[in-house]
């Protein structure tokens, strides 16, 4: 239980902003970005224990005794934060909890058409909620969903491209054993339900809590949709080539920027749209910024190495709100 001093409340300058939200809306990746949601790394606590990792990159890096130092992290993602307000986006920050990581705010909730989701994500991550319950109770009360408990699901599984919504899952036995699965089949039948009108496509995603080379923790970290028409995907990511494949049935083969399985690894699918012609990618990804230069996207690169030493990058420090 959160007692009320374990909580470094936001200024009050903060809180008015936050009182007049009352409207979200996005319906794929890329367009224009209005608000958005972007993680902390403030309190974020100690190093986890090995047997406290929720995934196998932050356990590569706490035994490597690799793993990121607070001020590392917050350096990172200010830089972020900065280069959103350049281009006019206007960012939201969680409330702080003292001795949690608030990063990845990509899992906590996520936006569909004019409905803001209440993501169920594992036990461990429910107080992150707390943290930006003051932002969203100011929607709308009848476009914020409380999602089922036996739905499980984080928003990084959760990709909208206009009339489709991808949903990376896992459907193995060892299910509730995988601190790596997040999401479960029931949710992809859930938003089938609750999106009649859309096409909502599935896809089981490989699982490992020790080896990152084996795991997709979400389905960003295997594909994302860029620009008015194109996309990254890494197959390595998808246990059935099947499923792979009607990705690139919709995007077509020559629109795709396919990953090396190392390039997956480092998640080079997770940059950020601001935009259709404008993408926030790391430094480090080269080859992938390259292409997209040369198909008429500009890229903004940071530095974001230290963030992704917990198994997120871009995408998953971002909850967008309104896009145009």
């Amino acid at each position: 239980m959160i007692r009320p001093k374990d909580i470094l409340y936001i200024d009050i300058t903060q809180a008015l902003i936050f009182s007049m939200i009352n409207k979200v809306e996005v319906r794929n990746e890329t367009s224009t970005l209005k608000h958005v949601i972007l993680g902390t790394a403030h309190a974020n606590g100690k190093i986890p224990k090995p047997k406290d990792a929720y995934d196998p990159t932050s356990l590569q890096h706490i035994l490597a005794n690799t793993y990121p130092h607070e001020e590392a992290l917050s350096k990172e993602i200010s830089s972020f934060a900065t280069l959103l307000e350049k281009y006019g986006v206007k960012v939201y920050r969680p409330e702080i909890l003292e001795n949690i990581n608030q990063i990845f705010a990509r899992d906590i909730g996520f936006v569909i058409d004019q409905y803001f989701f209440k993501a169920n994500t594992l036990p461990e991550r429910k107080k992150e909620w707390l943290a930006i319950q003051s932002l969203i109770h100011n929607i709308h009360e009848e476009n914020i969903i409380d999602i089922p408990e036996n739905v499980h699901i984080e928003g990084g599984d959760v990709i909208l491209w206009n009339q489709y919504i991808f949903i990376g899952t896992y459907q193995g036995n060892d299910y509730s054993r995988l601190s790596t699965a997040r999401t479960n089949p029931a949710a992809v039948s859930y938003l089938k339900d609750f999106f009649p009108q859309k096409e909502v496509l599935s896809f089981d995603l490989i699982k490992s809590t020790l080896r990152p080379e084996e795991n997709v923790l979400h389905l960003d970290c295997c594909f994302q949709p860029v620009g008015n028409d194109k996309a990254i995907l890494g197959k390595d990511g998808f246990i059935s080539s099947k499923e792979s494949e009607q990705i690139i049935e919709i995007f077509g083969k020559e629109n795709i920027f396919f990953l090396t399985k190392q390039e997956m690894t480092e998640m080079h699918s997770n940059v950020f749209s601001i935009n259709p012609q404008l993408v926030v990618s790391d430094k480090r990804f080269r080859r992938l910024n390259h292409w997209l230069h040369t198909n008429g996207i500009q890229v903004e690169e940071i530095k974001y190495q230290e963030v992704g030493k917990q198994g997120g990058l871009l995408r998953c420090s971002t909850l967008p709100l309104l896009r145009d």
